[in-house]
Parts: C-alpha cells; sequence; structure tokens
C-alpha cells in the first residue's frame, strides 16, 4: 500500500504531549476518532495507523489496481470457500504494536467482522502491492507482520515485476526473504495446492 505522508492534522484531536515528545495513538483513540467521524468521508482520509502515527495513503494508480483485482480474483478461486475469507484493502489489528495496517489482500478465517478487525491469529497470508512504497512495504510493515507472528507476508514489487516472500517470523524479523519472477509459482503455507505465477501480474 503506498504512503504519501504522516496525517499530522488528524492527529491534532488527541492530547498534546510534552514539549520533546509525540504521544502515540493508541487504538482505543483510533477507535475513538473513527466513531466521532474525525475522517469522514473515509474516502477523503485514506490512512492508516502504524506504530500509534496516522500514515496517509497515495492515490491508487492503475497498474497498482490491476494487480489488486488480479490477486483478489486468483485468492477468491484458490481458497475454500469454507475455511478461508478474502479481504480487499480492509484492516487489520496489531494490537501489541498500535497499529491497524491495511494490507492489498489479507487471507483471515471465516467469520463476521463486524464486532472486531482481525487480529494477528486470525491471519494466513498478507499480500502488500508495491509502487512508491517498496521500502516502506518490505521494512516497516514487513517488521510489523513480523513482530505480530504472522507467518506468510508478500509484497509484489510492481517497478521490479517481482514478488518477495517474507517467511519465518522471529523476534520482530522474518528470517527468510525469498524473490520470485517470471515463470517460478508461489504457494501460501495456509494452501500448497494453490499457485501463483507471477508473470500474471505483470501483464505486458
Amino acid at each position: 500500500m503506498s504512503i504519501a505522508e504522516s496525517a499530522a492534522s488528524a492527529a491534532s484531536v488527541t492530547q498534546r504531549p510534552a514539549a520533546g515528545t509525540k504521544a502515540p495513538i493508541t487504538l482505543a483513540m483510533f477507535d475513538r476518532m473513527i466513531a466521532a467521524g474525525v475522517f469522514a468521508p473515509p474516502e477523503d482520509h485514506p490512512l492508516e495507523l502504524i506504530e500509534g502515527e496516522l500514515m496517509m495513503m497515495s492515490p491508487i494508480g492503475d497498474q497498482h489496481a490491476d494487480a489488486v483485482d488480479w490477486l483478489a480474483r486468483w485468492s477468491q478461486l484458490a481458497i475454500p470457500t469454507e475455511d478461508l475469507l478474502v479481504r480487499i484493502q480492509n484492516p487489520l489489528e496489531l494490537p501489541s504494536s498500535t497499529s491497524v495496517p491495511q494490507p492489498d489482500i489479507a487471507w483471515v478465517t471465516l467469520r463476521r467482522y463486524v464486532d472486531r478487525r482481525p487480529r494477528p491469529e486470525d491471519v494466513s497470508l498478507v499480500i502488500e502491492v508495491a509502487d512508491t512504497s517498496l521500502e516502506f512495504d518490505t521494512g516497516t510493515k514487513a517488521s510489523l507482520y513480523a513482530a505480530a507472528g504472522i507467518a506468510d507476508c508478500w509484497v509484489v514489487d510492481l517497478a521490479s515485476r517481482a514478488v518477495i516472500v517474507f517467511r519465518d517470523p522471529r523476534c520482530g524479523r522474518y528470517e527468510t526473504r525469498s524473490t520470485f519472477r517470471d515463470k517460478g509459482t508461489i504457494s501460501p503455507l495456509a494452501l500448497p495446492t494453490a499457485r501463483l505465477l507471477p508473470a500474471d501480474l505483470f501483464p505486458a
């Protein structure tokens, strides 16, 4: 997911921190801000809460949107409908890091999430599509997912026409990083029978 800038103006509704410090936005504060309509209408405030800070997401370009569409279609066709739910650009909750990221694709336990967001124990796979945000997605966000214990994290690198796969989370980082291009296929840990051909994400 692309990040444009920190949304400092939205944070102004929180209590003023002491001089020289910056108070993080907690999950409870974030939810109160949503309930109070601080970000309404939501299409005018595309935000993620990352490590207690509101981050503004940049608009999605055509190539990014196309990749998300293809990943969503592949996911819906691949997964057993009785086991998993595919969420598209919807929030996850990582309580230990005060973060509510919005991955482009998430495979989560099948249930209704009207009462809460999916948490790490619900998540089988997260996929981020990166155009201008590759460093952020492979750095900050991958570290967040690793610290939360999410076992399978993919980043689609549009510029390099590759899919970077992070696995084996330990001590806040992924110990395994693999890059797939061209004819190689990738299978999610949660569903080895599902195969994604990276080249399909990058039409000529």
